[in-house]
């Protein structure tokens, strides 16, 4: 179980804690989801960590414990804390229109560091966090360093002027081969906007977004 405090326990070998600090692709393997967004972690082991590969028995996880699972995929997947992702897990449900779950993920979606990633201005969501606080992003024109920050439909999210020539940034810019639909970009001047908001067959497939709405209506 998660333990919002200090402690910690396991559920099916998977140690829970507030901040996880050891190594994403070993999480990544244990969910059985790409993490960082790649799927480098599971193309050469698509199975659970341990002693004996894919042979080593596993205990049947409980019904919290697949919620809770869920839960952790999704906290994971966007690099938030404890705190911060049940504190918006609590105001996605008093947005009046839509489902929890969905309006949840909307939240996560629209975060800047997010975005940045979804423009294809950093490879992976930790990269673009850094990005966001080490002052290279611009949001209207205005640098926004807090990775947080809540992006509006038709905000222009651009590269600092003396950033644009960052290698991380043109590499990413270069790799990226497709972008979702709720953004635009331009590559030239190295910006783009969030035209609409997501639509729930846009965001991550792989996440049951009803499980981690019955995980917290247990504990809060």
């Amino acid at each position: 179980m998660i333990i919002l405090l200090q402690s910690k326990k396991f559920i099916g070998g998977i140690r829970f804690m507030s901040r996880y600090t050891g190594p994403r692709w070993k999480q990544s393997r244990r969910l059985g989801i790409s993490l960082s967004g790649t799927g480098k972690e599971l193309a050469r082991r698509p199975y659970a960590p341990g002693d004996h590969g894919p042979n080593s028995g596993r205990r049947k996880i409980s019904e919290y414990g697949t919620q809770l699972r869920e839960k952790q995929k999704l906290r994971w997947m966007y690099g938030l804390n404890e705190r911060q992702f049940r504190n918006l897990f609590v105001r996605a449900g008093k947005i009046k229109e839509g489902l929890h779950g969905v309006n949840f993920m909307i939240l996560l979606e629209t975060r800047l560091d997010n975005l940045v990633y979804r423009l294809g201005l950093a490879t992976t969501r930790p990269q673009a966090r850094q990005l966001v606080n080490h002052g290279h992003i611009l949001v209207d024109g205005k640098r926004v360093d807090i990775p947080s920050y809540e992006v509006s439909v038709g905000q222009v999210i651009s590269v600092r002027e003396k950033s644009k020539d960052m290698v991380i940034i043109k590499n990413a810019v270069e790799s990226t081969v497709a972008r979702p639909a709720f953004v635009s970009f331009d590559s030239d001047k190295l910006s783009g906007s969030l035209v609409r908001l997501p639509q729930r067959e846009e965001l991550e497939p792989d996440v049951d977004e009803s499980l981690v709405v019955e995980y917290y209506n247990q504990i809060l």
